[in-house]
């Protein structure tokens, strides 16, 4: 089963506001020193959004687990039931 995103993805797509304002005061710097820091806030900025979705996904994947156990407990139950019903049943003709 694979787990469907219950999310549009924008609010995945877009940096925390912390990488927002540091690139806003990034992009206020001399260019010399605006050019130093871009690759690095460029790489937190890629790291920040794969660790998100990431945690998106292990998010939707435990959502999908905990359904999938709701299902297995009741099958579980239904079959002991008629387990349960069928050894009445067998007893009852003896």
């Amino acid at each position: 089963m694979t787990p469907k995103s219950r999310h549009h993805g924008s609010h995945l797509d877009s940096p925390p506001e912390e990488i927002l304002e540091l690139r806003d005061r990034i992009a206020q710097l001399p260019e010399r020193e605006r050019e130093r820091l871009q690759g690095a806030l460029d790489r937190a900025v890629s790291t920040s959004s794969r660790r998100r979705r990431i945690l998106n996904m292990v998010q939707e994947t435990l959502a999908q687990l905990r359904l999938d156990m709701k299902y297995l407990l009741f099958d579980l139950e239904a079959t002991r039931r008629e387990r349960d019903q069928l050894r009445e049943k067998l007893d009852g003709k003896d």
